[in-house]
């Protein structure tokens, strides 16, 4: 494996071994594509390349939850200082993806029965992207346990759902296109009854959910 100046350590700190090397490798990868399709450069394959970088981070998080708990060497989690406010990233995806934006989810599937519940898929990239980089930033400082710690602690409270959900959005709206099966769509057999809430309704709901996880 290519040595990767942006994640080398600090002088006078030990290295970190080859999981740690690798699990980095695989976070920079992310934000750093992710961050590159929300330019916008090339929007006819903003999808497909979005399902291979969220497809490749799911293994990385698979194996961070598959590993026995990462006991950080600090008590107490350092001050990773400022970090992005990640709004220009969910911006720009929001406005790359604006006609396939909003999804359905149910949050829980363990859970009591509940109705599918509204998503971005802007919002929710963005939301990853900026739990990714806390840990980042505290790789690059040479705390390579708190950052896997935070890695594995915010991939089984958030962005592993988080991305699954967004997997599956993703490779719904690949197989709509590949199958010629047009968006919103009856399938033979399905029950017609719908919620009846509009395309607008949806989005504001997609808004709530979204401010109400920001504490706005």
């Amino acid at each position: 494996m290519s040595e990767n100046p942006a994640l080398q350590m600090p002088e006078n700190l030990p290295e970190p071994d080859d999981f740690a090397v690798q699990i980095a490798d695989s976070v920079k990868s992310f934000v750093v594509a992710v961050t590159e399709i929300a330019k916008g450069d090339e929007p006819g394959s903003a999808i497909s390349l979005l399902l291979l970088e969220v497809s490749q981070l799911l293994l990385a998080g698979g194996r961070l939850g598959a590993v026995e708990d990462v006991v950080p060497d600090d008590r107490f989690e350092p001050d990773a200082g400022p970090e992005p406010d990640g709004v220009e990233l969910r911006e720009n995806l929001a406005e790359l993806l604006a006609p396939i934006d909003v999804y359905h989810e149910v949050f829980d599937p363990y859970g009591p029965p509940e109705r599918p519940n509204a998503f971005r898929i802007s919002d929710d990239l963005a939301g990853v992207v900026s739990d990714l980089r806390h840990g980042l930033t505290h790789y690059e400082e040479g705390r390579v346990s708190e950052a896997l710690w935070w890695w594995q602690y915010s991939y089984l409270s958030t962005w592993g759902s988080t991305c699954t959900a967004v997997l599956r959005a993703l490779q719904s709206l690949i197989a709509h296109v590949r199958m010629d099966s047009p968006i919103g769509a009856v399938p033979d057999g399905a029950d017609t009854d719908d919620d009846g809430l509009t395309d607008e309704q949806l989005e504001q709901q997609a808004g709530d959910l979204m401010a109400a996880e920001l504490g706005i």
